[in-house]
């Protein structure tokens, strides 16, 4: 089977739903075949309680609520939410003044909260509490006149937070490659900060770089890139080695789910793809195939994983094994507006998890909350 570019994604034009299951066929191959189901994946403790918070948002204050970009960079969550009341706009002036806004969990800058206050908006904050630790990050030193070596994305919601806390004092490095155009006033005064959702390979050799030519370059109180990214690559290395094929559940301006693919294909995957449903695997991608790797991004819905399997299964892949690699029991408390029910009483979601075991029918759960 060829080698696919990292960045691939299939365009299949064919949507999820009832009538595109069981359309795969089991063809022969010349072992047995399984799938390597990767854990941890899917949903992470700050995307959970971002989501949970729109929904609690609509509970309390009826259609529709107001969200800032994408809550999360899932397309099928965010077409769930649209469907229950959600309105999705780019900026702040879009929404009709005195109205509730949720900020996504990517993170928003200064000027866009500023924004939102100028217009009378209710504000609700569901930014990751990892992506927020970053922003403190960046004030602080910041304060301090430290030069700041922003590693992440152009463009990508999470930088464009980041950044605006400081923006005099940021410089975006986007990959290693563009470690040697960096230009620094002080050598002496530079600390890096990065993206939370990055290949953790490839943002350790963008540092590694930084640092021949910034000897003085301090790292971040501590490590940026949250643990579920972590996580999921690790699992994903594992399952990698011994795959012929895998399939990354998750959407394309999801930078977790992007890299898996990458990271898959970089530790020994012959091919690799990602799809946001079940749908879009096609027929040829498992011909001669004996392993297939499954996980998903950060953003991502157990149920797109399962039933995913179910299509899987109905190519003769209904032998499933889990590898784990970490346990994750991390849990978020919801933005303070949100930590009671109507009647004002503690709401039993008031931390945002809401342990969604990632089980299959024939093992039991092989997942912590996320």
């Amino acid at each position: 089977m060829p080698r696919v570019p990292a960045t691939a994604a299939p365009d299949s034009g064919v949507t999820s739903g009832p009538d595109s299951r069981n359309r795969l066929v089991d063809t022969p191959v010349t072992g047995s075949k399984r799938v390597l189901l990767a854990a941890p994946r899917g949903y992470c403790a700050g995307v959970d309680r971002a989501v949970i918070a729109v929904e609690k948002a609509l509970e309390h204050y009826g259609a529709p609520v107001y969200v800032r970009k994408q809550i999360v960079h899932n397309i099928h969550v965010v077409t769930e939410l649209e469907k229950k009341g959600a309105v999705f706009v780019d900026e702040v002036d879009e929404v009709p003044q005195g109205e509730h806004i949720v900020f996504s969990a990517h993170g928003v800058s200064p000027a866009v909260v500023q924004g939102a206050a100028d217009r009378g908006l209710h504000a609700i904050d569901a930014t990751c509490p990892l992506v927020t630790k970053v922003h403190r990050e960046a004030v602080r030193f910041a304060r301090d006149d430290f030069e700041i070596l922003l590693v992440g994305h152009e463009g990508h919601e999470e930088v464009e937070g980041t950044a605006g806390e400081a923006p005099d004092h940021v410089t975006l490095v986007g990959s290693p490659d563009e470690v040697n155009t960096v230009v620094v006033k002080d050598p002496d005064k530079v600390v890096w900060l990065s993206q939370t959702t990055l290949s953790v390979d490839e943002t350790m050799e963008t540092v590694r770089r930084l640092r021949e030519r910034f000897p003085n370059l301090q790292d971040p109180p501590s490590d940026d890139i949250c643990y579920a990214t972590q996580n999921r690559q690790v699992a994903i290395k594992k399952v990698a080695r011994d795959a012929d094929l895998v399939i990354v559940v998750g959407s394309s301006n999801s930078s977790n789910s992007v890299r898996l693919v990458e990271v898959a294909l970089e530790y020994g995957a012959k091919a690799a793809y990602r799809v946001d449903y079940a749908s879009e695997v096609k027929q040829e991608w498992l011909d001669g195939v004996e392993t297939v790797g499954v996980t998903s991004g950060a953003s991502v819905p157990e149920e797109l994983v399962q039933e995913l399997l179910d299509e899987l299964a109905g190519a003769g892949y209904g032998d499933v094994e889990t590898v784990t690699t970490a346990e994750e029991d991390l849990v978020f408390s919801l933005p303070k507006e949100l930590r009671r029910d109507i009647s004002g009483k503690q709401d039993s979601r008031a931390l945002g998890g809401r342990g969604r075991a990632q089980a299959l029918p024939s093992t039991g759960a092989d997942g912590p909350r996320a």
